[in-house]
């Protein structure tokens, strides 16, 4: 097992949804506009932040990234497929292929590249939808030099088993954090390590902000989910293992885990830089602390660990 490592702000990925459009349950600032995402941006890179998470779906943020670098100093960037919601069912293959290319050549238009780095399907079920057209159109382009890598953003342990299923697939994404143990139940971690050339990059870490802040009323009402109470367990192991808040005990627990090579975190103001920067400054979990850690957690249903299914978001 690798270990704990500090300063090792090269973990961090930048992601770019609130740079692109307004997202997430904590975001009381909005959209950024674009000088203060581009001033964002470079400063991360500065920082040594050496990649960015992006997508189609992101509104403007991968044109605001294009426009930042405008192709120097390029930041290692992974992009995802549009998540074709237009796309009917029932499409043929070749519509499917069309689409695939009108999103790809669409990202480097915006992202100013020639090549994309890193490209990942949105909806892993992508993989196999429109006959498999979809993933057959990507992997052709990359074979072609257009695409670097290939992957899969996924949502649940089943996709993450069928994503390492292929051989093309050698980056995968998914939504991880202290009050997930799903993923360690099914033995996903174990099927990482058995894949060494498949880079693995866990978002959600915060879960849209919930967990790195103490304010209960931006939790989603999800039946048998006492936020308050989960605040003050979480705020209880903090204290027990000695971290400053439990931003920082959800940051350590993630940076902890050897299968996990990228930590992908969306921030949408320079002042949420600067935290997780210092966060980064300290310590990650040990094994001995993570083995400890893990039986004290009580389990969460889907309801509050995929936002997806979040209810509307409560005003009063």
């Amino acid at each position: 097992m690798l270990a704990p490592m500090r300063n090792d702000v090269s973990r961090l990925v930048l992601g770019t949804v609130q740079i692109g459009a307004p997202y997430g349950a904590a975001n009381r600032t909005g959209l950024p506009s674009t000088e203060r995402a581009i001033r964002l941006l470079r400063r991360a890179r500065l920082a040594g932040i050496a990649a960015f998470d992006t997508a189609r779906a992101y509104g403007a943020a991968e044109a605001r990234i294009g426009a930042a670098f405008d192709g120097a100093d390029q930041p290692d960037t992974i992009t995802k497929l549009d998540p074709l919601n237009a796309l009917p069912e029932d499409a043929s293959e070749a519509e499917a292929e069309c689409a695939v290319e009108e999103s790809v050549n669409a990202s480097l238009v915006n992202l100013k590249r020639a090549r994309l780095d890193t490209l990942l399907l949105h909806r892993a079920q992508h993989l196999s939808s429109h006959g498999g057209a979809v993933w057959r159109r990507l992997v052709r382009l990359q074979k072609a030099g257009v695409i670097g890598r290939l992957g899969v953003s996924v949502q649940t342990p089943e996709e993450a088993f069928e994503a390492l299923s292929l051989r093309a697939v050698t980056h995968i994404q998914l939504p991880f954090n202290l009050i997930d143990q799903r993923w360690r139940e099914a033995g996903v971690p174990a099927a990482m390590r058995s894949r060494a050339d498949v880079t693995v990059h866990a978002r959600s870490i915060y879960l849209q902000g919930i967990l790195a802040g103490d304010d209960s009323m931006l939790w989603p009402r999800v039946h048998g989910v006492d936020a308050e109470g989960t605040l003050y367990m979480l705020d209880t192991l903090a204290q027990l293992y000695g971290r400053v808040s439990i931003a920082d005990l959800c940051l350590a627990y993630v940076r902890g885990q050897d299968w996990i090579d990228g930590l992908v975190i969306g921030m949408e103001t320079e002042e949420q830089l600067d935290r997780n920067l210092a966060l980064f400054g300290g310590e990650a979990m040990t094994a001995d602390e993570i083995a400890d850690i893990e039986p004290r957690l009580p389990r969460f249903p889907a309801a509050l660990l995929n936002p997806a299914l979040w209810p509307p978001r409560r005003t009063e």
